[in-house]
């Protein structure tokens, strides 16, 4: 098992947040871990996100705390109601995820009012604290790269679409092996959606930086489109391809379709990764699958639905091409800005 750098990054701001409210001489400053806890996020900016969140939430919610104890006292019920509207308040506000440090603040302070106003702000500056701190720690230390760490899954997730693929066909894997392949593939690509996610939300300064991340931004969603299309292939072929009865012809045809077209998404990889040379292999795409409908046509199936199974399966591999094709473009087109220099495109744009 290993300590990913969110995890580490958490126990260093419980740290950091426990320490400083020892030489803040604060009462509780348990409080301030637990804030910092909660203030830990995957990405930078998401993490600016939370600070201004936690702050607009908090500060209402101790607004509301100090309010409901001049008004109704802090006993038990008193504070679970205020802790049920400053909940309602927070999802009308549409910051559902401040609900947990909010209703801690209500909390602390309507319980610590009975006990003194100097408790009460001694508690509120333990809730600050373990905020700010989660967010200097966040920011500093081992600051989240989510673009290096979607290419590395990306490249594991297309070596693992080729292998099901080329499989898929022949049906060489046991049905209980490809099923679980096929899962660990769509965890894979739900990893993916959400690390394109975090790096798209990322900001950068620079106009110039700006304009060639953009670019980037449009090939990595290409590449994950293209994978997608690559699962959508493999569950056609699955449920489709076998019931079907067809002629042996179109058969290999599918299958010669199919093994060109994983060729073809690998060499993009190695295009994109700067491995291949200029006009190499990949910038020769496979035949074009439209040849696959006419050979449905043409064939000597006669049954309605084992066409229609047919069809399902041309139409997923040739939407499958399409990306493909289209990733190919776009690959082209930032060389093109290179002027054909082989070096690693990313390098080049300086991202």
């Amino acid at each position: 098992m290993t300590i990913g750098a969110r995890v580490f990054k958490t126990g260093l701001s419980v740290a950091i947040a426990l320490w400083i409210g020892s030489l803040m001489g604060l009462k509780l400053p348990l409080i301030a871990a637990i804030a910092s806890v909660v203030m830990i996020q995957p990405s930078i900016y998401r993490s600016w996100v939370q600070v201004l969140q936690q702050l607009q939430s908090n500060v209402l919610g101790a607004a509301a705390a100090i309010a409901a104890v001049w008004l109704v006292g802090s006993s038990p019920l008193s504070i679970g109601i205020v802790s049920v509207l400053m909940i309602l308040l927070c999802i009308r506000l549409k910051t559902e995820e401040t609900i947990g440090l909010t209703v801690v603040t209500v909390v602390v302070l309507m319980e610590a009012h009975g006990l003194g106003w100097p408790l009460v702000m001694d508690r509120l500056a333990a809730l600050l604290t373990g905020i700010v701190t989660a967010f200097v720690v966040n920011i500093t230390v081992a600051p989240p790269r989510h673009r290096g760490r979607f290419f590395a899954q990306m490249k594991k997730s297309q070596t693992q679409l080729s292998l099901l693929l080329r499989t898929s066909v022949s049906n060489e894997l046991r049905e209980s092996v490809f099923n679980q392949e096929l899962s660990s593939l769509k965890g894979q690509l739900r990893q993916l959606e959400d690390a394109y996610d975090l790096y798209a939300e990322e900001r950068v300064v620079r106009k110039a930086s700006r304009a060639d991340r953009a670019r980037l931004l449009v090939i990595y969603k290409g590449m994950l489109n293209a994978l997608e299309r690559g699962v959508t292939l493999i569950e056609a072929v699955d449920v489709h391809y076998f019931p079907a009865a067809s002629d042996e012809k179109w058969r290999q045809e599918v299958d010669r379709q199919i093994e060109a077209l994983c060729g073809y998404h690998e060499q993009l990889m190695w295009k994109w990764d700067g491995l291949l040379k200029p006009g190499a292999a990949a910038s020769a795409p496979p035949p074009e699958s439209s040849g696959l409908l006419a050979g449905i046509a043409a064939s000597p199936v006669t049954v309605a639905a084992d066409k229609s199974r047919l069809l399902v399966v041309a139409s997923a591999i040739y939407a499958y091409e399409e990306r493909l094709r289209r990733l190919d473009k776009l690959i082209e087109h930032l060389r093109e800005r290179r002027d054909g220099a082989p070096e690693d495109p990313e390098r080049l744009l300086g991202l």
